[in-house]
């Protein structure tokens, strides 16, 4: 099969389409798997360039008030060394997570292509949130109050409150709030089940189109999860009780929703090592979820769920053109990225790792020491 890519777009797929005779790239598959590009989960490429690094990272706000209007966009940096490191590796889109630093709202992201332009988002804004025992801090101490006070927040969103003492949003977070209510996406960043319940709950009465991230005891409550329609973003490996809201974590989580009906997108693997991803999705092959399930958590779930299916996660006539050509089975570690195209862009297969690579690990008696490997 023959796919034909021209003006970002894919154009034609058959048998033997004819190669025009201008300027085009060529490239024979030779049997080789062909996958859209991959989804590197919830992270903050291009927002966070060294973690430890303060003036680096800028996708968290530590205000200590409820701002729901934070929005990282504006800091993101197609220039970040880490947009080419993911990208090289078959992923061509992410999205940019506001984390909680401040308060349980964490604030605004978007999905962005890792094409490297400015210009790269795609979708809508999406709101996070964060419940459980991870933001107990951020609500005097009790999960119980997180709920107190998120339905405050959306109370205000409807009607602002009487004195602004003891309101707990501005202006601008008010009107950030009520656009979010006419079905708007928001990510709850949750583990235990009768949390995830909760925030079914929650969302059911306040119009918002929710969506799981974390979701390690999920599996408890996949007939739920399912009757609502609601997707879950999970990591694969979590199968230890690291903290209480993770008693019931398991390997066959993704596996188990996927059979109950439930919409799972892989996420997780950070945002130095998105290129995990991949071998996620193939841990939660190998532990139940069935192969093409394990694809589609990477490509058409992710691009389904944020509402851009027409940029990203398939290969279809009229669609973007995202395409990777695998090595081999994209879900074995063995394989590789050999070529990518983002919105019908060739990507140079080279990052700040593979140039450190080509520098120093050639033996050159002509080069100074600097440039050799010792």
């Amino acid at each position: 099969t023959d796919i034909f890519i021209a003006d970002g777009k894919i154009e034609r797929i058959g048998k033997d389409l004819p190669v025009p005779q201008d300027d085009v790239y060529v490239f024979n598959a030779e049997g080789k798997p062909l996958t859209p590009g991959f989804f590197s989960g919830i992270t903050s490429i291009g927002i966070t360039e060294v973690s430890a690094v303060e003036g680096s990272s800028d996708a968290s706000l530590a205000l200590k008030e409820m701002r729901p209007e934070f929005d990282v966009v504006p800091a993101y940096n197609p220039n970040s060394s880490l947009v080419p490191v993911t990208r090289i590796e078959g992923f061509s889109f992410a999205l940019l997570g506001a984390g909680s630093r401040g308060s349980i709202f964490g604030g605004q992201g978007q999905m962005v292509a890792l094409d490297g332009a400015y210009e790269s988002f795609i979708g809508k804004p999406v709101l996070f949130v964060n419940v459980g025992s991870d933001a107990s801090s951020l609500s005097g101490g009790s999960r119980a109050a997180q709920w107190m006070l998120l339905n405050q927040a959306m109370q205000e969103a409807d009607m602002p409150p009487v004195s602004t003492e003891t309101a707990l949003l501005t202006r601008a977070g008010r009107g950030t709030l009520s656009a979010y209510t006419d079905n708007g996406k928001v990510v709850f960043n949750v583990d235990r089940a009768s949390d995830i319940l909760a925030t079914l709950r929650f969302a059911q009465s306040y119009g918002l189109d929710a969506v799981i991230s974390g979701g390690t005891e999920a599996w408890m409550v996949a007939e739920q999860l399912a009757a609502a329609k609601v997707p879950v973003m999970l990591d694969p490996l979590v199968n230890l009780p690291g903290n209480f809201d993770r008693l019931g974590a398991r390997l066959d989580n993704a596996a188990i929703l996927e059979a109950a009906g439930v919409t799972v997108v892989i996420s997780g693997a950070g945002s130095h090592n998105a290129r995990k991803q991949r071998q996620m999705a193939g841990n939660a092959v190998s532990h139940g979820l069935p192969y093409k399930a394990g694809i589609a958590a990477l490509t058409s779930n992710p691009a389904r769920v944020f509402g851009i299916s027409e940029r990203q996660g398939s290969i279809e006539e009229n669609r973007g053109a995202s395409v990777v050509l695998w090595s081999g089975d994209p879900l074995e570690v063995t394989s590789a990225a050999e070529v990518v195209v983002i919105n019908g862009k060739l990507i140079p297969m080279e990052s700040r790792q593979t140039k450190l690579r080509d520098r120093y690990l050639p033996e050159n008696p002509a080069m100074p020491r600097a440039y050799i490997k010792p």
